[in-house]
């Protein structure tokens, strides 16, 4: 039996379903790390199988730099306005627009490849894929700009 206080923590830290954190724990036997890499292994597949689908919907937020010298635009896209207007998923916009404005990538590609400032063990690319799993539609970084004052 997997007490109850293991599947919330890992339920809390990966924001998968409850029943996908019971069965990880209960396949890990209980332990915390392998379960976590179970649930990431899972999500890994749902993300693949979500690679071909066309996303026609999404958002565009904005991220200004304090002191308004530097900021970024960004379009995210998403399969539907239903996740498109999600909480998490202007989150991870605005995220991946800061480091936008901050990193100055050159490209989509380059962005998905930079480690995430907030936390350098994680690229972009994980990022959006996780999110990616989370609402089981496929996401995407399509394009963005990054404005600075006199450049």
């Amino acid at each position: 039996m997997i007490p109850l206080e293991l599947i919330k923590q890992l339920r809390g830290e990966t924001g998968a379903p409850l029943l996908e954190v019971r069965k990880a724990l209960e396949t890990a036997e209980g332990h915390h790390d392998k379960a976590l890499s179970v649930l990431k292994e899972w999500a890994a597949g749902k993300v693949e199988k979500l690679e071909n689908r066309e996303t026609h919907d999404g958002a565009v937020v904005s991220y200004i730099h304090n002191g308004n010298k530097v900021g970024a635009l960004l379009e995210l896209s998403s399969e539907t306005d239903f996740v498109a207007r999600n909480e998490e998923f202007l989150k991870l916009a605005y995220e991946i627009a800061m480091q936008v404005a901050s990193m100055a990538p050159e490209n989509v590609d380059t962005l998905l490849s930079q480690d995430y400032i907030r936390d350098p063990k994680r690229k972009i690319a994980d990022l959006v894929k996780e999110t990616s799993a989370k609402f089981g539609e496929k996401i995407g970084v399509v394009r963005f700009i990054r404005f600075a004052v006199g450049k």
